[in-house]
């Protein structure tokens, strides 16, 4: 039985150091995740164990991986698709930990901080031992951050921060938030390094969740916030700032949703090899074989882009149209693949003794994340057409 990703045999595509990469990450995510991820998921992922998985992922070099200096791993973009792919083959909510902690908090302080912020903390974070996250989604503007009303105002040498955030993964466990605001004497965007325990910083954690379970979730309440003047981040001012940190989430995005897809394809294999219907199995029936060899062809199709991406990315050249390609296409299609997998498995597809309906439901998240499907199809086609379909 062949592995989905082996027909068109991808192998030879990565070089020897992004094979012993991924074949890593995935050793991590069989041994410190699947044993409890249906657990952390059944159950909501608490914060003790939260903290223990960033510090895990953080003895493997796994966060701001992509990042050079600070004790950042400095890996190619390829190879962070790749680990990206693997932890999301475990969990959604795994893979959002390590690419909020990397690609948006610790892209955000790497690219835009001052010496002295970066020293501060992006060694602890890089280790694993501090966590950050990133406030950007306003309970009222997610899709048009240029709307947000968390405003930052001047008192002599400090800033005075109030708003509220939304929907911020790992704000109850972090360390420190990436907050945007915009600023009241010039009107611009600007980033801000809170530290947790700043008296008027909360950030109660969102319960009652049904999908991402296996992650914390979080709102951030700022009430008066008080911060020296060195808080800002100096390097960057506008929505340049923050879209800049979403494009690197995003593509890890691309790369990840396949490992979410590639799962369920595996259990869908497995399922369909052992399941006898009529005397027979379930594998040997022309529709459950078109029903595979659609969704094989699809995975293939997204690795292909992904990797094509991630070229790109090493190489200088990725444009923001087209890493909304690549997440419009993945993770649209990483869906269907997770949907098509429950019909497979019958009514064992919806219990947490199989990945499927876990993939399905966290990847509706997903779709809407770092971009929702819609903005991400505007993106393209204003790419297409030179017109903005919105402002």
């Amino acid at each position: 039985m062949a592995s989905p990703l082996e027909l068109l045999s991808v192998e030879h595509l990565l070089s020897e150091e992004e094979r012993d990469l991924r074949d890593a990450v995935r050793q991590f995510v069989d041994d410190r995740v699947r044993p409890g991820v249906a657990d952390w998921y059944e159950d909501g992922l608490d914060e003790a164990t939260a903290r223990s998985l960033a510090f895990d992922a953080g003895k493997l070099g796994l966060l701001g991986m992509h990042l050079t200096g600070y004790g950042c791993a400095g890996t190619n973009a390829v190879s962070y698709g790749l680990a990206c792919m693997e932890l999301e083959a475990g969990d959604s909510g795994i893979r959002s930990l390590v690419s909020v902690q990397g690609s948006l908090a610790m892209f955000a302080i790497w690219k835009f901080g001052s010496e002295e912020q970066k020293q501060r903390w992006l060694p602890g974070m890089a280790a694993g031992e501090l966590i950050g996250c990133f406030g950007l989604t306003e309970p009222d503007f997610g899709s048009n951050p240029a709307g947000m009303r968390t405003r930052a105002r001047r008192d002599g040498d400090e800033w005075v921060l109030d708003g509220t955030k939304m929907w911020i993964t790992n704000g109850t466990i972090a360390d420190v938030a990436v907050v945007w605001a915009r600023t009241s004497d010039d009107g611009a965007v600007r980033g801000f390094l809170v530290p947790a325990g700043t008296p008027g910083f909360s950030a109660p954690k969102i319960g009652k969740k049904l999908s991402l379970r296996a992650s914390v979730t979080s709102e951030l309440v700022l009430d008066g916030v008080r911060l020296p003047a060195d808080a800002v981040l100096p390097e960057v001012s506008g929505l340049r700032g923050p879209l800049s940190c979403l494009n690197e989430a995003r593509f890890g995005i691309v790369f990840g949703a396949l490992g979410a897809a590639r799962d369920c394809l595996h259990a869908a294999l497995d399922y369909a090899s052992t399941r006898d219907v009529f005397d027979r199995p379930l594998a040997s029936f022309q529709l459950t074989q078109a029903k595979l060899a659609d969704m094989a062809l699809e995975l293939q199709k997204g690795f292909l882009l992904a990797l094509h991406l991630g070229r790109l990315k090493d190489a200088g050249t990725l444009e923001p149209a087209q890493i909304s390609i690549g997440k419009l296409n993945n993770v649209r299609e990483a869906l269907a693949i997770a949907r098509e997998c429950r019909t497979i498995l019958g009514a064992n597809g919806i219990t947490l003794e199989y990945p499927v309906l876990r993939h399905a439901n966290n990847l509706e998240s997903v779709l809407t994340y770092e971009g929702t499907s819609e903005v991400h199809q505007l993106v393209i086609g204003q790419a297409l057409t030179g017109r903005a379909a919105f402002s």
